[in-house]
């Protein structure tokens, strides 16, 4: 396989925290995969980005939700294609609301994309990097999913659960030298955090110690941290991305 091109896989590269992710790692030399679900001209935008950059990259539709078309997934376009040096699973999604309101079909696809997504992506992705005996594969957490976050139990039940299984991950897979760590951003500049109102953005900055927002840059700084090999004896940790808050 030494002569596959190595790759990173960003799941939900199109836009936000995982588009920053994709330029990042196509700026550190990899070619890149990234996956999208609903706005192909978004994704495209980013392929087109990292090529004029001189980089490689390809966009692929990937439901989250759906497990087999990830098993799919990665047994035609990643198995033997490419060398998977590290996965950066990032897709998610929102659907707040209080707990007592919230719709059952709300938590489940929730759930099914944050969480059970993200797993199914892991165990396939192990399987690739377990016969090439290295990889690395970073998750996408919150802090919220470390102290809570009323009007999202569906969302910080599948970030905390996200944290778990990265350490489970990394305890099963350090024999085959294959790290698995989590990103937990706080409050990050994205199209979800423009939409909140002044006065709720500046509570949130009262509790950051930096008094700023992040930016997408920033968690893609630390995700391209962890993927390198500066982070080689590192697994099964959360690095926290917040600027210091902690509430």
């Amino acid at each position: 396989m030494g002569d596959l091109s190595k790759t990173v896989l960003v799941t939900g590269g199109s836009r936000g925290i995982g588009k920053a992710c994709a330029l990042r790692m196509a700026k550190e030399g990899y070619q890149v995969y990234l996956t999208y679900v609903s706005r192909p001209e978004e994704a495209e935008k980013v392929v087109a980005e990292i090529e004029a950059s001189g980089g490689s990259a390809t966009a692929f539709r990937l439901d989250q939700s759906d497990r087999e078309a990830i098993v799919n997934f990665f047994n035609d376009e990643i198995k033997g294609k490419v060398f998977l040096s590290a996965l950066v699973n990032n897709a998610g999604m929102t659907k707040d609301g209080l707990m007592m309101r919230m719709k059952d079909e709300d938590w489940d696809k929730v759930i099914a994309v944050n969480l059970t997504g993200a797993f199914a992506c892991l165990r396939e992705a192990s399987k690739i990097m377990g016969k090439q005996r290295t990889g690395r594969i970073v998750n996408m957490a919150s802090v919220v999913g470390q102290m809570g976050n009323a009007g999202q139990a569906n969302y910080v039940a599948s970030k905390a659960g996200l944290i778990g299984l990265t350490k489970t991950a990394a305890l099963e897979l350090a024999p085959r030298n294959i790290t698995v760590n989590a990103v937990a951003p706080g409050f990050i500049e994205t199209d979800m955090t423009s939409e909140l109102s002044e006065k709720i953005t500046e509570t949130m900055l009262s509790h950051i110690p930096l008094k700023r927002l992040g930016s997408t840059e920033d968690v893609a700084g630390a995700v391209a941290f962890l993927i390198s090999d500066n982070a080689a004896y590192i697994t099964g940790q959360v690095l926290s991305v917040t600027g210091g808050m902690y509430m």
